[in-house]
């Protein structure tokens, strides 16, 4: 059985096609289930919509899951579509978010840091001229989000959780293994899944996130593991996924999970 949990589509501002062509590319890919889960509007912000190259305004929410849950009646019985969200996670406004979802039949969140320390994760710049010290920080800093991303209980997926690698692959490198450690146990307790997210090709660093090692200490702290491609064209989605099965199971898992109505699906791998 076949599932992509992470995919995007034109609402968001930086993705190509709408959810039906999403849809339609899971089904040609012989998945069984597929999760849409657009980027989440700017909650914490006054403005309607404060970032339109980046997410969907707070009034396009509404159409959205509307969009979404018409959709899963039209495939019935092709494939099964599920509603989910990609969840920004700022501290300071974790209530706000909770808020805003509580109206709405979700079957999973997913939880990502996308801004630490103020900057994107992605921003090209943000290593330059950095100190070792600092830059362990940095690292720490991100890794300590993670972590009250998964305490807070709001997400049933926490992604990309080594994407701030995405266009600096000497991130991996920077020693900061006990806020790892304390971020993966902290997702253990949760209940939450990380994603194997293969999106990385499209970034400097190539590739998957997490790294092999970070799935190997996952195993250890007894994680659970979903998938998502990350599309933001209608082509990637189930992007890589017979690579990452075979590559979880070399590393020593049985399944993989999926959510529905909140609820954990456990899958053999």
């Amino acid at each position: 059985m076949k599932f992509d949990l992470h995919t995007h589509h034109a609402r968001c501002g930086h993705a190509e096609g709408c959810i039906e062509d999403y849809i339609r590319a899971a089904i040609d890919a012989g998945l069984s289930v597929i999760g849409i889960s657009d980027h989440s509007p700017y909650f914490g912000s006054e403005e309607d919509h404060p970032q339109p190259g980046i997410a969907m305004a707070r009034s396009s929410l509404p159409g959205y899951v509307e969009e979404v849950l018409a959709l899963k009646a039209k495939y019935e019985g092709r494939i099964e579509v599920l509603l989910g969200m990609e969840s920004d996670f700022f501290p300071e406004h974790a209530e706000t978010y909770r808020r805003a979802y509580e109206p709405y039949p979700f079957d999973y969140l997913i939880g990502s840091v996308h801004l630490s320390g103020g900057k994107s994760i992605f921003n090209r710049t943000r290593w330059k001229g950095l100190s070792d010290l600092v830059q362990i920080e940095q690292k720490r800093e991100y890794y300590e989000l993670i972590r009250q991303s998964a305490v807070s209980g709001m997400f049933q997926v926490l992604g990309h959780i080594d994407a701030m690698k995405g266009y600096y692959p000497a991130f991996s490198d920077i020693p900061a293994s006990e806020s790892i450690d304390l971020a993966l146990q902290a997702i253990s307790g949760s209940g939450a899944a990380i994603e194997i997210n293969t999106s990385g090709k499209t970034k400097t660093v190539g590739g998957w996130y997490p790294s092999d090692a970070i799935l190997e200490r996952a195993l250890f702290y007894g994680v659970q593991v979903s998938f998502g491609s990350d599309s933001h064209v209608p082509s990637r989605v189930g992007d890589e996924i017979e690579e990452v099965r075979a590559k979880l199971k070399e590393i020593g898992y049985r399944e993989w999970v999926f959510y529905r109505q909140k609820q954990q699906v456990r899958v053999p791998l």
